[in-house]
């Protein structure tokens, strides 16, 4: 081979570096990026269409399941009106004022009511009870003495009984502390629709879930503006935003909102959708707890039913929708009220309401009622004693989801005058003992004795505090509210109210080498008492002899046959209150005494029935005699006698005399605590003041506790009580200085309660028995 040749066969460097060109099929580019973007959008079709069959499986689930955790309500008692009933007028007008009535010159319609001096007209509500439905209605109530004397309706039928819907006093909310009062469309009331839709969405009833003529009036609008001050949401979209997304203001929430809102469309009418949304719709924050819908916003603002709301004040609900809080009717009154204006302007542009509507609507105020007036969550210490009883019976979720009605026997009217009793009476200690009683605080359980309904309970001196609960959780030593136990024990050993007891220096050595020395509150001995004088005037020298005679632990059996469920340590501290109890625990124990030895649980839940009134669980009394009632007298004998004569005898200085209060005053060592316990024949009440750190005050239970106790049984006005003789007891005269039988002409001499067969049977002369000695008196008599 020749070089010429070998260098035609191989390819130069140049060439070598030169890459082949490759030539693209002309007319092929253009089907290529077609077949990749139909690929594309096949793809991302699949994608879309599991997003939308995702989107639309959520609205369904939702809308179409349980919709809200709906709180358990709590009710108060029902006011139960019939002819005889003991009420007075200003009593009923006070259940009326709770219950958010007004007050006109013709009841026409459910919740108004007519007032005159011995007679009103009450329209009622209505209200559906486990068992069974109280008709709306009207009612004439007439009144002499006192009393309620006759009950009839409207076509002058006279009425054996009738019932008032029970005061919802609060509710068991869920985690996210969403609180709502359903209410069906059809029982809006009149004006609220169209007064929703004119202010949010005007063409609500023409789209299909979004409105593009809203958006671009929107967009207008904020652009002439030059900041953002509409919104094109229709109301779908609104209750799309708060049913299933968030608050936040993303692109991604925003392009969520809108297929959901054609998806929710697409399923439902405008009429559920508009329901949903009445319902759903955030209208104002209560404290810890937001306030959702037009029915718990209709109580929020005005303490009504939405039913009975006003044209302007519809308005203002319809106008709060924009931002409750920018247009708080409290905090913001003349915002709201242009807001408000604003409202009425529109319903009058579409013709829903007249120039004469309208100018009488913008003429009104806005009748928001005072926060601290609303009466639901303002007892949170009697709630909190309704939770812990439901939970023994109910899972936290069931009571904050599924819409529970609980029925209690808190009396609103008792549980006013308790806590204005407690607070007004504090300010009046502070007012006389000055620094002394700083950061006084104080608690107060009131029952019905009869009944062991647990009536009110104030759980400290700020009564709407949520916080630590005094009533239920503060232990504290008890005092002399002990010694009734005491002496309980002491009589079934076989002790009389006349047996004589040795009130002078004691001294117990104790287990652990100690000395245990009590002393009297006056530091003095009296030497030999009667035992119900040692009672009367709480004489601690006695009782500890007298529990130390008889063995603590027939005491500490005592307390627990009372109804003290706490484990007890038999020490001798314990005889004169060195354990601690909660006030809670404290009227238990006095509930027994009152009850005539029945022991009755403290009740304060009487039925609770699911949210279509179906009854699930009911609380009946349970009573169980623990102490022979002829013991039981012979105390309430003694516990009447310490308010007549011994360390509660105040009490008659406010108090009518024929009220046969019976009681017992307590102090613990230091003066830390003062306490009361007391009864009449429909109300007994237990008060406690201290302090939270413990410290000592100027205070005994007679300055003290006695103070807020007289206070509020001067309010209550309670029935006397009137003790009935059970048999087994006879009552004999006796002579007080020897604890001997007596003549009840002689001087000195009581009549006292004994059981059959302990009586003394000894007995001193005065004179009466004796001839001579009676001449010798009439002849005294002579120069008297």
């Amino acid at each position: 081979m020749t070089k010429k040749r070998a260098s035609a066969a191989k390819p130069s460097r140049s060439d070598a570096r030169r890459k082949p060109v490759r030539k693209r099929p002309r007319g092929r580019f253009w089907p290529s990026l077609f077949k990749f973007l139909f690929k594309l959008t096949l793809v991302m079709s699949v994608f879309v269409a599991i997003g939308m069959a995702y989107l639309d499986m959520q609205v369904r689930s939702k809308f179409e399941g349980k919709r809200w955790a709906l709180p358990a309500k709590v009710y108060a008692r029902p006011l139960e009106l019939y002819p005889g009933q003991p009420l007075a007028m200003d009593d009923l007008k006070a259940e009326l004022n709770s219950l958010g009535y007004r007050f006109v010159r013709s009841a026409s319609a459910p919740g108004l009511a007519e007032w005159a001096s011995s007679r009103a007209r009450v329209h009622s509500r209505g209200f559906t009870f486990p068992d069974g439905f109280e008709p709306s209605r009207q009612l004439l109530l007439d009144f002499s003495g006192g009393s309620l004397s006759r009950i009839s309706d409207e076509e002058g039928r006279t009425l054996p009984l009738a019932r008032l819907e029970p005061l919802l006093v609060g509710g068991i909310y869920p985690n996210s502390n969403e609180d709502r009062d359903l209410i069906r469309l059809q029982d809006a009331p009149p004006y609220l629709a169209e007064a929703l839709i004119g202010i949010e969405d005007r063409s609500f009833y023409d789209h299909h879930g979004i409105s593009f003529k809203g958006i671009a009036r929107a967009m207008w609008v904020n652009f002439q503006a030059g900041r953002f001050v509409q919104g094109g949401s229709t109301l779908t979209q609104q209750l799309i935003k708060n049913f299933y997304l968030t608050a936040d203001r993303t692109l991604l929430r925003k392009l969520t909102e809108i297929p959901m809102a054609v998806l929710l469309e697409l399923h439902y009418g405008k009429d559920e959708i508009l329901e949903a949304y009445l319902n759903e719709v955030y209208l104002g924050q209560s404290g810890s707890r937001a306030v959702h819908g037009f029915g718990l916003a209709s109580q929020y603002y005005f303490g009504r039913p939405l039913q009975e709301l006003q044209l302007h004040q519809v308005a203002l609900l319809a106008g709060l929708v924009k931002g409750p809080s920018f247009y708080d009717p409290r905090r913001n009154p003349q915002r709201a009220k242009e807001r408000r204006d604003l409202v009425l302007t529109i319903l009058a542009e579409r013709n829903v309401i007249s120039a004469e509507q309208l100018a009488q609507a913008q003429a009104e105020g806005l009748d928001v009622v005072k926060e601290k007036n609303l009466h639901k969550g303002a007892y949170p210490a009697y709630l909190d004693l309704v939770k812990r009883q439901l939970r023994e019976d109910y899972r936290d979720e069931d009571l904050s989801s599924e819409g529970l009605r609980v029925f209690t026997s808190m009396d609103p009217v008792v549980q006013g005058r308790a806590e204005e009793a407690l607070v007004a009476t504090m300010a009046k200690l502070e007012k006389r003992y000055g620094k002394k009683v700083d950061g006084l605080e104080g608690s107060m359980v009131v029952t019905d004795p009869q009944t062991g309904d647990a009536l009110a309970l104030v759980g400290g001196r700020d009564t709407r505090f949520q916080g630590f609960n005094r009533a239920l959780d503060a232990v504290r030593p008890i005092g002399s509210l002990v010694k009734p136990a005491v002496y309980l024990a002491a009589l079934e050993q076989g002790y009389t109210l006349a047996s004589t007891l040795e009130d002078k220096a004691l001294r117990v050595k104790l287990p652990n080498g100690d000395l245990w020395e009590p002393n009297n509150f006056d530091r003095k001995s009296h030497g030999l008492v009667p035992l119900h004088r040692a009672l009367a005037l709480s004489y601690n020298l006695a009782t500890a002899k007298l529990g130390m005679d008889i063995g603590v632990e027939r005491v500490v059996d005592m307390l627990h046959r009372l109804g003290i469920e706490r484990d007890l340590k038999a020490y001798p501290s314990l005889l004169l209150g060195g354990q601690g109890m909660s006030p809670f625990e404290v009227a238990g124990m006095y509930q027994t005494i009152a009850a005539n030895g029945f022991q009755t649980p403290l009740r304060a839940i009487r039925m609770v029935t699911d949210a279509q009134g179906q009854e699930l669980s009911r609380y009946p009394f349970q009573v169980r005699q623990t102490v022979p009632v002829e013991l039981i007298h012979l105390i309430q004998y003694a516990m009447q006698e310490v308010a007549r004569e011994g360390t509660a005898r105040s009490v008659y200085q406010q108090l009518p005399a024929n009220l046969n209060v019976a009681g017992k005053t307590g102090t613990s060592n230091d003066q830390r605590d003062s306490w009361f316990a007391g009864f009449t024949g429909n109300r007994l009440a237990v008060v406690w003041l201290g302090r939270d750190d413990n410290s000592q005050l100027p205070l005994t239970g007679s300055s003290g506790a006695l103070q807020v106790w007289t206070d509020f049984m001067r309010r209550e006005k309670p029935q006397p009580y009137l003790a009935r003789m059970p048999d087994g007891i006879e009552y004999v005269w006796i002579d007080e200085a020897t604890g001997l039988r007596s003549d009840q002409r002689c001087e000195g001499s009581r009549q006292l309660p004994f059981l059959y067969g302990t009586a003394p049977q000894q007995a001193v002369s005065c004179g009466f028995n004796d001839p001579v000695g009676e001449s010798l008196e009439w002849f005294r008599n002579w120069f008297r």
